[in-house]
């Protein structure tokens, strides 16, 4: 009864969710319904999810979200990630279709710093488009490129998804950082290989640039920019591989870093408010998604739910290739209606045990769902990404269709690459078994 009263519960939420309610407040009012039921007492249902919110709140991994995210902002007001951009641009000049490769790369790197696809995607939309759209590339090539590149925000360590995901499994930060470095790599290669091919077979796309005053040398600016970003990778990353620090220390560490970035390159105190606003107005969102998502897994496990859902996925016969495929679409079609961070908190719970049940590695596990999550950021007709860089790039004539057709060998490359991760879980688990 307790199981059918949790399966109820779950199709309630998302008629709310569809309703147009926030994903977070559905969780908390689905959560505190169904233990309702099953205990026959409000006051009892309110105080263990009261408590499961405490319990949740006060972990000291949580501080990693709020650190990370403000690390991000700092780099993004001052400015460094334009330095960066233009720093990779020259130095692949030789290169067809050189801004787009400069803009995986620029992403790449600044994926490492920002942990949010959504902020790369703003940046590199009113920074890198504008020069590909002068120099005469096609829309969709352009547009691609940023929106494609960005979702390497979400794999690439320290990204906040895996971060959430850590939280939910009660896995290694640290050790889900190194696990998405290599494929996350893998990914930006794929992507830049992309961009020197289609450009090379068709230089209509991608017109080559003449050699201009701004290819000369970068200027000493630029270069504190960029060499700053990369000094931020080697702190954060490095000291958590060399066990220098936790992923908390680090996220600490992080944040003053980014701020002495942001103070060499100009930033002054109003600039700075205005990261700290705006990582707060990130953060207190996710948090608040973390507790209703603490109290969702109460509820799925006083209703012994995942046991039970579990059954249901195995007599469908097929074996793990089957359950898998029906992840990987329920995450897809999940991802044109939610953000990222919510499809976790919605499937986790109940997808890990169940790949746990049929030996999947978790950290293999964990990537892999990282990417399929990333490539619904660009699944039409609703992917997040998309309308992010709609709305950011200073170009009216860009239609999404643009987009989204420029976009589609990108989301390709992401599904391969999550395909070699799970056939290939070497790739997941080689640097955090080196590291812990």
């Amino acid at each position: 009864m307790a199981a059918e009263i949790v399966l109820y519960m779950i199709g309630l939420l998302v008629v709310l969710v569809l309703l147009g309610i926030h994903i977070a407040v559905a969780l908390a009012l689905t959560s505190v319904l169904g233990i309702w039921i099953m205990l026959g007492s409000f006051d009892i249902a309110l105080s263990l999810l009261s408590t499961s919110a405490y319990e949740a709140i006060r972990s000291q991994v949580f501080i990693v979200i709020p650190l990370f995210v403000l690390m991000g902002d700092f780099v993004s007001k001052s400015g460094a990630a334009g330095d960066l951009y233009r720093v990779c641009n020259r130095a692949l000049r030789r290169l067809p279709g050189r801004l787009a490769v400069a803009t995986v790369a620029g992403n790449t790197i600044f994926a490492a710093v920002t942990g949010v696809s959504i902020a790369s995607a703003a940046a590199f939309s009113r920074i890198a488009y504008p020069e590909m759209l002068k120099l005469g590339y096609r829309k969709e090539y352009a547009a691609g490129a940023v929106a494609g590149s960005a979702c390497l925000g979400m794999l690439i360590p320290p990204s906040v998804l895996l971060i959430v995901w850590a939280i939910l499994t009660e896995m290694s930060v640290g050790a889900l950082f190194l696990a998405g470095v290599i494929p996350g790599l893998i990914l930006a290669l794929l992507f830049m290989g992309y961009c020197v091919i289609t450009a090379y077979l068709n230089p209509s796309i991608a017109p080559p640039a003449p050699l201009r005053s701004d290819d000369e040398p970068t200027d000493w600016r630029e270069i504190i920019g960029a060499t700053g970003i990369l000094a931020l990778v080697a702190l954060v990353i490095g000291g958590i591989w060399g066990g220098l620090f936790n992923p908390t220390e680090a996220a600490g560490f992080g944040a003053v870093g980014a701020l002495v970035l942001g103070l060499v390159k100009g930033m002054r105190g109003r600039d700075v408010m205005q990261a700290i606003y705006s990582a707060g107005r990130t953060t207190a969102p996710i948090m608040f998604l973390l507790i209703a998502a603490t109290m969702y897994s109460r509820l799925l496990a006083m209703g012994g739910a995942v046991n039970y859902i579990q059954s249901l996925f195995l007599g469908l016969g097929g074996g793990v290739i089957v359950v898998v495929l029906l992840m990987v679409l329920i995450w897809l079609l999940m991802g044109m209606i939610i953000d990222s961070i919510s499809i976790i908190l919605l499937t986790v719970p109940i997808f890990v045990p169940l790949a746990m049940s049929f030996g999947i590695d978790p950290f293999a596990f964990a990537i892999f769902g990282i990417l399929v999550i990333e490539a619904g950021l660009l699944t039409p007709p609703f992917g997040l990404l998309v309308y992010t860089v709609k709305g950011a790039v200073p170009d009216r004539d860009l239609r999404l269709g643009h987009i989204f057709k420029g976009s589609i060998p990108y989301w390709i490359m992401i599904l391969v690459t999550a395909s070699l991760v799970i056939l290939f879980p070497a790739l997941a688990i080689w640097l955090p078994g080196i590291a812990f």
